[in-house]
Protein backbone atom coordinates (compact mmCIF):
# COMPACT_ATOMS: atom_id res chain seq x y z
CA UNK A 1 0.00 0.00 0.00
CA UNK A 2 1.32 3.46 -1.24
CA UNK A 3 2.63 6.29 0.92
CA UNK A 4 1.22 9.33 -0.79
CA UNK A 5 2.60 13.04 -1.08
CA UNK A 6 0.37 15.99 -1.50
CA UNK A 7 2.38 19.05 -1.79
CA UNK A 8 1.99 22.68 -2.91
CA UNK A 9 3.55 23.13 -6.45
CA UNK A 10 3.10 27.49 -6.67
CA UNK A 11 3.83 29.56 -3.39
CA UNK A 12 0.68 27.98 -1.28
CA UNK A 13 -2.90 28.63 -0.80
CA UNK A 14 -3.65 26.41 -3.68
CA UNK A 15 -6.17 23.90 -2.60
CA UNK A 16 -4.19 21.51 -1.11
CA UNK A 17 -6.69 20.19 1.83
CA UNK A 18 -9.15 19.65 -0.59
CA UNK A 19 -6.83 17.48 -2.20
CA UNK A 20 -6.07 15.69 0.90
CA UNK A 21 -9.37 15.64 2.09
CA UNK A 22 -10.57 13.96 -1.20
CA UNK A 23 -8.24 11.47 -0.71
CA UNK A 24 -9.26 10.88 2.59
CA UNK A 25 -12.15 10.30 1.42
CA UNK A 26 -12.20 8.37 -1.84
CA UNK A 27 -9.72 5.87 -0.86
CA UNK A 28 -8.81 4.22 2.41
CA UNK A 29 -6.23 6.35 4.37
CA UNK A 30 -5.13 5.43 7.58
CA UNK A 31 -3.19 8.06 8.57
CA UNK A 32 -2.74 12.10 7.78
CA UNK A 33 0.63 13.55 8.41
CA UNK A 34 1.64 17.08 9.03
CA UNK A 35 5.67 17.39 8.11
CA UNK A 36 7.24 21.05 7.99
CA UNK A 37 5.84 24.44 9.04
CA UNK A 38 3.21 25.41 11.81
CA UNK A 39 -0.32 27.62 12.52
CA UNK A 40 1.27 30.03 9.40
CA UNK A 41 -0.31 27.30 7.31
CA UNK A 42 -3.95 27.35 6.21
CA UNK A 43 -6.33 24.56 4.79
CA UNK A 44 -9.71 25.13 3.85
CA UNK A 45 -12.29 22.06 3.53
CA UNK A 46 -15.75 22.66 2.98
CA UNK A 47 -17.96 19.97 4.18
CA UNK A 48 -21.57 19.36 3.38
CA UNK A 49 -21.84 22.86 2.52
CA UNK A 50 -19.81 23.72 6.16
CA UNK A 51 -16.66 25.57 6.01
CA UNK A 52 -14.11 24.69 7.92
CA UNK A 53 -10.33 26.18 8.50
CA UNK A 54 -7.04 23.87 9.80
CA UNK A 55 -3.69 25.31 10.48
CA UNK A 56 -1.35 22.97 12.51
CA UNK A 57 -3.89 19.92 12.26
CA UNK A 58 -3.59 17.73 9.49
CA UNK A 59 -6.68 18.40 7.57
CA UNK A 60 -7.73 14.77 7.78
CA UNK A 61 -8.40 15.42 11.47
CA UNK A 62 -12.04 16.10 9.99
CA UNK A 63 -12.17 12.14 8.91
CA UNK A 64 -12.90 9.83 11.49
CA UNK A 65 -11.25 6.66 10.87
CA UNK A 66 -7.64 8.29 9.92
CA UNK A 67 -5.07 8.72 12.60
CA UNK A 68 -3.65 12.17 12.60
CA UNK A 69 0.46 12.94 13.08
CA UNK A 70 1.61 16.08 13.84
CA UNK A 71 5.75 14.69 13.13
CA UNK A 72 9.19 15.71 13.55
CA UNK A 73 9.58 18.47 11.47
CA UNK A 74 6.57 20.80 12.51
CA UNK A 75 6.51 23.28 14.58
CA UNK A 76 4.22 23.20 18.02
CA UNK A 77 2.70 26.18 19.47
CA UNK A 78 0.61 23.95 21.57
CA UNK A 79 -1.30 27.12 22.56
CA UNK A 80 -2.62 27.24 19.32
CA UNK A 81 -2.89 23.70 18.55
CA UNK A 82 -6.13 23.41 21.72
CA UNK A 83 -7.04 26.15 20.56
CA UNK A 84 -7.71 24.89 16.97
CA UNK A 85 -8.73 21.98 18.74
CA UNK A 86 -11.30 23.16 20.99
CA UNK A 87 -13.09 25.45 18.00
CA UNK A 88 -13.35 22.25 15.99
CA UNK A 89 -14.90 20.39 18.80
CA UNK A 90 -16.92 23.56 19.92
CA UNK A 91 -18.51 22.88 16.66
CA UNK A 92 -19.56 19.35 17.14
CA UNK A 93 -16.98 18.02 14.71
CA UNK A 94 -16.07 14.38 15.61
CA UNK A 95 -12.29 14.46 15.28
CA UNK A 96 -9.51 11.80 14.55
CA UNK A 97 -6.93 10.92 16.68
CA UNK A 98 -3.90 13.10 16.97
CA UNK A 99 -0.25 11.81 17.47
CA UNK A 100 2.50 14.54 18.07
CA UNK A 101 5.99 13.27 17.77
CA UNK A 102 8.00 13.69 20.61
CA UNK A 103 11.35 15.60 18.86
CA UNK A 104 8.67 18.06 17.28
CA UNK A 105 10.08 21.53 18.35
CA UNK A 106 7.88 24.13 20.54
CA UNK A 107 6.90 27.53 19.41
CA UNK A 108 6.68 29.60 22.36
CA UNK A 109 5.39 32.70 23.27
CA UNK A 110 8.79 34.46 23.03
CA UNK A 111 9.49 33.09 19.01
CA UNK A 112 5.97 35.27 18.54
CA UNK A 113 7.63 38.12 19.95
CA UNK A 114 11.10 38.11 18.25
CA UNK A 115 9.20 37.34 14.96
CA UNK A 116 7.03 40.62 15.21
CA UNK A 117 9.50 43.10 16.36
CA UNK A 118 12.25 41.99 13.46
CA UNK A 119 9.73 42.61 11.44
CA UNK A 120 9.17 45.86 12.14
CA UNK A 121 12.57 46.78 12.60
CA UNK A 122 13.07 45.52 9.12
CA UNK A 123 10.48 48.39 8.02
CA UNK A 124 10.21 48.49 3.97
CA UNK A 125 12.78 45.45 3.82
CA UNK A 126 10.76 42.84 5.85
CA UNK A 127 9.76 39.50 4.40
CA UNK A 128 6.33 39.03 5.09
CA UNK A 129 6.17 36.91 7.60
CA UNK A 130 2.83 35.94 9.41
CA UNK A 131 4.85 37.20 12.60
CA UNK A 132 3.62 33.78 14.52
CA UNK A 133 7.09 32.59 15.28
CA UNK A 134 7.76 30.20 12.75
CA UNK A 135 11.29 31.41 11.85
CA UNK A 136 12.60 32.01 15.03
CA UNK A 137 11.85 28.32 16.05
CA UNK A 138 13.64 26.99 13.49
CA UNK A 139 15.78 29.41 13.94
CA UNK A 140 16.50 27.91 17.45
CA UNK A 141 16.61 24.14 16.19
CA UNK A 142 19.37 25.02 13.80
CA UNK A 143 21.42 26.94 16.19
CA UNK A 144 20.86 23.31 18.87
CA UNK A 145 19.46 25.84 21.59
CA UNK A 146 15.34 24.90 20.72
CA UNK A 147 12.94 22.82 23.05
CA UNK A 148 11.04 19.44 22.12
CA UNK A 149 7.99 18.36 22.86
CA UNK A 150 9.65 15.73 25.04
CA UNK A 151 11.27 18.52 27.02
CA UNK A 152 8.26 19.54 28.55
CA UNK A 153 7.96 16.39 30.47
CA UNK A 154 11.31 17.22 31.96
CA UNK A 155 10.87 20.60 34.32
CA UNK A 156 14.63 20.94 35.38
CA UNK A 157 15.74 20.41 31.84
CA UNK A 158 12.90 22.37 29.93
CA UNK A 159 14.01 25.18 32.48
CA UNK A 160 17.74 25.12 31.66
CA UNK A 161 16.70 25.31 27.78
CA UNK A 162 14.14 28.51 28.32
CA UNK A 163 17.41 29.85 30.37
CA UNK A 164 19.61 29.12 27.19
CA UNK A 165 17.38 30.40 24.55
CA UNK A 166 16.25 33.66 25.98
CA UNK A 167 19.57 34.47 27.26
CA UNK A 168 20.82 36.68 23.90
CA UNK A 169 16.95 37.25 22.86
CA UNK A 170 16.72 39.33 26.13
CA UNK A 171 19.87 41.16 25.62
CA UNK A 172 18.56 42.04 22.30
CA UNK A 173 15.00 42.83 22.69
CA UNK A 174 16.61 45.37 25.36
CA UNK A 175 19.61 46.95 24.18
CA UNK A 176 18.25 46.46 20.04
CA UNK A 177 14.60 46.98 19.71
CA UNK A 178 14.05 48.37 23.35
CA UNK A 179 11.82 46.06 25.03
CA UNK A 180 11.10 44.60 28.26
CA UNK A 181 12.69 40.95 28.99
CA UNK A 182 11.03 37.65 28.73
CA UNK A 183 10.52 35.69 32.09
CA UNK A 184 12.05 32.71 32.19
CA UNK A 185 9.39 31.74 35.08
CA UNK A 186 6.22 32.79 33.20
CA UNK A 187 7.66 30.85 29.93
CA UNK A 188 8.45 27.70 32.17
CA UNK A 189 4.98 27.76 33.95
CA UNK A 190 3.06 28.29 30.46
CA UNK A 191 4.46 25.61 29.14
CA UNK A 192 4.11 23.74 31.93
CA UNK A 193 0.44 24.33 32.03
CA UNK A 194 -0.01 22.41 28.56
CA UNK A 195 1.17 18.81 29.49
CA UNK A 196 -1.08 16.90 31.29
CA UNK A 197 -3.28 17.66 27.59
CA UNK A 198 -0.54 16.75 25.48
CA UNK A 199 1.33 13.87 27.09
CA UNK A 200 -1.16 11.40 25.83
CA UNK A 201 -1.03 12.30 22.25
CA UNK A 202 3.18 12.09 22.52
CA UNK A 203 4.38 9.26 20.68
CA UNK A 204 7.83 8.46 18.55
CA UNK A 205 6.05 8.93 15.02
CA UNK A 206 8.37 8.15 13.47
CA UNK A 207 8.53 4.43 14.66
CA UNK A 208 4.69 4.65 14.16
CA UNK A 209 4.84 5.53 10.65
CA UNK A 210 7.20 2.78 9.04
CA UNK A 211 5.12 -0.16 11.17
CA UNK A 212 2.26 1.68 9.61
CA UNK A 213 4.01 1.05 6.36
CA UNK A 214 5.26 -2.05 6.90
CA UNK A 215 1.76 -3.22 7.88
CA UNK A 216 0.57 -2.51 4.60
CA UNK A 217 -1.41 0.97 6.02
CA UNK A 218 -1.68 3.90 3.53
CA UNK A 219 -0.37 6.86 5.13
CA UNK A 220 -0.68 10.21 3.44
CA UNK A 221 1.43 13.11 3.78
CA UNK A 222 -0.26 16.42 3.74
CA UNK A 223 2.14 19.15 2.44
CA UNK A 224 1.94 22.67 4.06
CA UNK A 225 3.10 26.18 2.14
CA UNK A 226 4.54 25.31 -0.63
CA UNK A 227 7.50 24.23 -3.72
CA UNK A 228 7.98 27.95 -4.52
CA UNK A 229 8.51 29.13 -0.43
CA UNK A 230 10.86 26.21 0.23
CA UNK A 231 14.08 27.19 2.06
CA UNK A 232 16.46 25.81 -0.27
CA UNK A 233 14.31 25.79 -3.33
CA UNK A 234 11.96 28.54 -3.15
CA UNK A 235 12.25 32.37 -4.30
CA UNK A 236 14.60 32.91 -1.21
CA UNK A 237 14.68 34.85 1.13
CA UNK A 238 10.81 35.52 0.64
CA UNK A 239 9.99 31.88 1.90
CA UNK A 240 9.18 29.82 4.79
CA UNK A 241 11.81 28.61 7.54
CA UNK A 242 11.23 24.72 6.08
CA UNK A 243 11.51 22.30 3.51
CA UNK A 244 7.85 21.52 1.95
CA UNK A 245 9.34 20.62 -1.41
CA UNK A 246 9.02 16.32 -1.25
CA UNK A 247 12.29 15.56 0.02
CA UNK A 248 11.42 17.68 3.34
CA UNK A 249 8.74 14.92 3.75
CA UNK A 250 11.58 12.27 4.45
CA UNK A 251 13.60 14.08 7.30
CA UNK A 252 10.27 15.60 8.55
CA UNK A 253 8.31 12.46 9.16
CA UNK A 254 11.47 10.26 9.66
CA UNK A 255 10.68 7.85 6.65
CA UNK A 256 13.31 6.97 3.70
CA UNK A 257 12.89 7.94 0.41
CA UNK A 258 12.25 4.62 -0.86
CA UNK A 259 9.26 4.66 1.05
CA UNK A 260 7.34 7.46 -1.53
CA UNK A 261 5.05 5.53 -4.05
CA UNK A 262 3.33 9.06 -5.24
CA UNK A 263 3.80 12.71 -5.27
CA UNK A 264 0.74 15.32 -6.06
CA UNK A 265 1.07 18.35 -6.45
CA UNK A 266 -1.52 21.11 -6.46
CA UNK A 267 -1.49 23.91 -8.40
CA UNK A 268 -4.17 26.88 -9.00
CA UNK A 269 -5.38 27.36 -12.53
CA UNK A 270 -4.43 30.69 -12.31
CA UNK A 271 -1.65 32.23 -9.05
CA UNK A 272 -1.48 34.10 -6.09
CA UNK A 273 0.96 34.75 -3.33
CA UNK A 274 0.78 36.12 -0.02
CA UNK A 275 3.33 38.62 1.44
CA UNK A 276 6.82 39.82 -0.06
CA UNK A 277 8.72 38.91 -3.02
CA UNK A 278 8.97 38.46 -6.87
CA UNK A 279 5.97 37.39 -8.80
CA UNK A 280 6.55 37.60 -12.50
CA UNK A 281 3.12 37.06 -13.86
CA UNK A 282 1.32 39.59 -11.04
CA UNK A 283 -1.84 41.61 -12.21
CA UNK A 284 -2.29 45.10 -11.48
CA UNK A 285 -5.14 45.65 -13.58
CA UNK A 286 -8.91 44.54 -13.79
CA UNK A 287 -8.36 40.89 -14.31
CA UNK A 288 -6.12 40.80 -11.06
CA UNK A 289 -8.69 42.25 -8.96
CA UNK A 290 -11.29 40.49 -10.91
CA UNK A 291 -9.13 37.02 -9.76
CA UNK A 292 -8.77 38.12 -6.48
CA UNK A 293 -12.48 38.56 -6.23
CA UNK A 294 -14.01 36.03 -7.56
CA UNK A 295 -11.39 33.31 -6.65
CA UNK A 296 -11.98 34.91 -2.39
CA UNK A 297 -8.28 35.34 -2.50
CA UNK A 298 -7.88 36.30 1.38
CA UNK A 299 -5.63 34.18 3.45
CA UNK A 300 -6.89 31.25 5.37
CA UNK A 301 -3.81 31.67 8.48
CA UNK A 302 -3.49 35.20 8.06
CA UNK A 303 -6.21 37.18 6.76
CA UNK A 304 -4.07 39.50 4.27
CA UNK A 305 -5.04 39.91 0.81
CA UNK A 306 -3.18 37.52 -1.75
CA UNK A 307 -1.71 38.70 -4.84
CA UNK A 308 -3.08 37.51 -8.33
CA UNK A 309 -1.92 36.66 -11.32
CA UNK A 310 -2.25 34.29 -14.86
CA UNK A 311 -0.63 30.26 -14.99
CA UNK A 312 2.69 30.49 -14.72
CA UNK A 313 3.99 26.82 -16.84
CA UNK A 314 7.52 27.74 -15.93
CA UNK A 315 6.59 27.67 -12.11
CA UNK A 316 4.88 24.51 -12.41
CA UNK A 317 8.00 22.79 -14.69
CA UNK A 318 10.31 23.84 -11.65
CA UNK A 319 7.88 22.14 -9.61
CA UNK A 320 7.52 18.99 -10.87
CA UNK A 321 11.23 18.78 -11.57
CA UNK A 322 12.26 19.28 -7.92
CA UNK A 323 9.29 17.31 -6.35
CA UNK A 324 9.64 14.19 -8.55
CA UNK A 325 5.75 14.62 -8.91
CA UNK A 326 3.75 12.02 -10.41
CA UNK A 327 0.39 14.07 -10.67
CA UNK A 328 -0.89 17.57 -10.73
CA UNK A 329 -4.04 18.51 -8.76
CA UNK A 330 -5.50 21.54 -10.34
CA UNK A 331 -8.25 23.69 -8.60
CA UNK A 332 -9.91 26.67 -9.03
CA UNK A 333 -10.77 26.19 -12.73
CA UNK A 334 -14.26 27.53 -12.06
CA UNK A 335 -12.94 30.84 -11.05
CA UNK A 336 -11.43 31.52 -15.02
CA UNK A 337 -15.19 31.28 -16.10
CA UNK A 338 -16.18 34.29 -18.17
CA UNK A 339 -12.60 35.30 -20.20
CA UNK A 340 -12.63 35.27 -23.45
CA UNK A 341 -8.97 34.60 -23.56
CA UNK A 342 -7.03 33.10 -20.95
CA UNK A 343 -3.17 34.13 -20.89
CA UNK A 344 -0.24 31.66 -19.35
CA UNK A 345 2.96 31.91 -18.82
CA UNK A 346 5.38 29.99 -21.08
CA UNK A 347 8.53 31.50 -20.55
CA UNK A 348 10.43 34.47 -18.98
CA UNK A 349 12.18 37.04 -20.83
CA UNK A 350 15.22 38.56 -18.78
CA UNK A 351 16.90 41.04 -20.25
CA UNK A 352 15.93 40.04 -23.74
CA UNK A 353 17.05 36.50 -23.12
CA UNK A 354 13.75 33.83 -23.32
CA UNK A 355 14.03 31.45 -20.02
CA UNK A 356 11.73 28.69 -20.48
CA UNK A 357 13.13 27.25 -17.04
CA UNK A 358 13.36 28.92 -13.61
CA UNK A 359 16.45 31.72 -13.78
CA UNK A 360 19.25 30.51 -12.08
CA UNK A 361 19.59 33.85 -10.05
CA UNK A 362 17.22 36.16 -7.29
CA UNK A 363 18.77 39.17 -9.58
CA UNK A 364 17.34 37.44 -12.95
CA UNK A 365 13.98 35.77 -11.55
CA UNK A 366 13.31 39.24 -10.10
CA UNK A 367 13.69 41.14 -13.53
CA UNK A 368 11.65 38.53 -15.15
CA UNK A 369 8.89 39.82 -17.61
CA UNK A 370 6.71 36.54 -18.50
CA UNK A 371 5.67 34.99 -21.91
CA UNK A 372 1.97 34.94 -22.81
CA UNK A 373 0.45 32.26 -24.79
CA UNK A 374 -3.27 33.18 -25.42
CA UNK A 375 -5.84 29.97 -25.15
CA UNK A 376 -9.69 30.65 -25.35
CA UNK A 377 -12.05 30.87 -22.71
CA UNK A 378 -15.13 29.99 -22.01
CA UNK A 379 -18.62 31.85 -20.84
CA UNK A 380 -20.64 28.67 -18.81
CA UNK A 381 -20.64 27.95 -15.11
CA UNK A 382 -18.48 25.01 -15.12
CA UNK A 383 -19.36 24.35 -10.40
CA UNK A 384 -22.35 22.12 -11.31
CA UNK A 385 -20.04 19.78 -13.76
CA UNK A 386 -19.16 16.31 -12.40
CA UNK A 387 -17.30 14.55 -15.05
CA UNK A 388 -14.57 15.69 -17.09
CA UNK A 389 -16.28 15.45 -20.85
CA UNK A 390 -19.03 17.70 -19.55
CA UNK A 391 -16.97 21.09 -18.97
CA UNK A 392 -16.88 22.88 -21.54
CA UNK A 393 -14.89 22.25 -24.91
CA UNK A 394 -12.61 25.18 -24.33
CA UNK A 395 -12.52 24.37 -20.61
CA UNK A 396 -11.11 21.03 -21.36
CA UNK A 397 -8.52 22.68 -23.90
CA UNK A 398 -7.00 24.78 -21.18
CA UNK A 399 -6.31 21.57 -18.92
CA UNK A 400 -4.65 19.51 -21.33
CA UNK A 401 -2.62 22.97 -22.42
CA UNK A 402 -1.26 23.12 -18.76
CA UNK A 403 -0.32 19.12 -18.90
CA UNK A 404 1.77 19.31 -21.74
CA UNK A 405 3.23 22.60 -20.21
CA UNK A 406 3.71 21.43 -17.22
CA UNK A 407 5.02 18.10 -17.59
CA UNK A 408 2.69 16.10 -15.54
CA UNK A 409 -0.29 14.54 -15.62
CA UNK A 410 -3.14 16.13 -14.20
CA UNK A 411 -4.95 14.17 -12.10
CA UNK A 412 -8.24 15.61 -11.38
CA UNK A 413 -9.53 19.40 -10.97
CA UNK A 414 -11.26 21.84 -8.66
CA UNK A 415 -14.40 23.40 -9.68
CA UNK A 416 -15.73 24.24 -6.59
CA UNK A 417 -14.89 24.14 -3.15
CA UNK A 418 -17.31 21.62 -1.92
CA UNK A 419 -16.14 17.91 -2.07
CA UNK A 420 -18.13 16.89 -4.75
CA UNK A 421 -16.67 19.52 -7.05
CA UNK A 422 -13.84 17.66 -8.23
CA UNK A 423 -13.62 15.88 -11.52
CA UNK A 424 -11.27 13.13 -12.14
CA UNK A 425 -9.33 13.41 -15.99
CA UNK A 426 -8.71 10.54 -17.62
CA UNK A 427 -5.22 9.65 -18.95
CA UNK A 428 -4.54 11.39 -22.55
CA UNK A 429 -4.56 7.89 -24.74
CA UNK A 430 -1.38 6.63 -25.55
Amino acid sequence: MPAIVVLGAQWGDEGKGKATDLLATTETIDYVVRTSGGHNAGHTIVVNGEKFATHLLPSGILTPGSVCVIANGVVVSPEALFRELDALVARGVDLAPLVVSANAHVLASYHATIDKVTERFLGNAKLGTTGRGIGPTYADKINRIGIRIADLFDEELLRQKVEASLDVKNQVLAKVYNRRAISVDAVVEELLSYVERLRPMVADTSLLLNRALDDGKTVLFEGAQATMLDVDHGTYPFVTSSSPVAGGVCTGAGIGPTRIDRVIGVIKAYTTRVGSGPFPTELFDEDGEKLWKVGGEVGVSTGRNRRCGWYDAVIARYSSRVNGLTDLFLTKLDVLSSWERVPVCVAYDVDGVRHDEMPMTQSEFERAKPIYELLPGWWEDISACRTFDSLPVNAQAYVRALEEMSGTRIWGVGVGPGREQTLEVPPLAG
